[in-house]
């Protein structure tokens, strides 16, 4: 196993919001902004890390019966440290993120890199599924948000030139944000087909 091929995974061709689709209701939810997009990309990249690493190396302890809940419990307690610290550190970040923080706990991007790649490999390589996996998500979520947050307020990480009018409200607003998602998965699809043809 090469890590530029788990690189490639992460980033491109397994992308967990353009090529998956998982994960829709923080990317939906979240991306009204480039910096909530990737704060909420970061937050689940740690998450995603973390619990592939301890999922990896406890997979042998795990009974069969019990792995996807003990792979829950897992997850769970790395979204908690995660919220405590968000909370502690970056209060108004995770403020605007809101309820969207447990519900890392619940994403299928995390529960699926735990079933189907850390309960199956060493954790070196677990670490660094969930790192590039976390990369790509949160690459995805930014850029959906900087598009949403040119679109919807004329602005980009939170900068608004000063001759700036207003935006068009439906992109602040969760149909803007699947009409942007929609051109970006059918452009991404256009560049993978045209790079699997060479």
């Amino acid at each position: 196993m090469k890590i530029s091929n788990i690189a490639k995974n992460g980033l491109i061709k397994e992308n967990p919001v353009f090529v998956l689709v998982l994960g829709m209701c923080p990317t939906i939810g979240v991306t009204t902004s480039a910096i909530n997009g990737m704060g909420m990309g970061l937050a689940t990249t740690f998450v995603l890390m973390m619990s592939n690493l301890v999922v990896s190396c406890v997979k042998n302890l795990i009974p069969d019966k019990v792995r996807i809940p003990a792979f829950i419990v897992i997850i769970a307690t790395f979204v908690t440290i995660l919220k405590m610290a968000m909370e502690a550190y970056v209060p108004d970040l995770y403020a605007t993120l809101g309820l969207f923080i447990p519900l890392i706990v619940v994403n299928c991007v995390v529960l699926a890199r735990a079933e189907s790649f850390a309960s199956k490999n060493t954790p070196f390589y677990s670490l660094l599924d969930g790192l590039f996996m976390g990369l790509g998500f949160t690459l995805a979520l930014t850029l959906l948000g900087l598009i949403r947050e040119i679109l919807g307020n004329v602005s980009a990480f939170g900068f608004k030139p000063e001759f700036a009018g207003d935006g068009m409200l439906a992109f602040v607003l969760a149909p803007g944000g699947f009409i942007v998602l929609g051109f970006l998965i059918a452009l991404v699809n256009i560049i993978r087909r045209k790079s699997e043809k060479k």
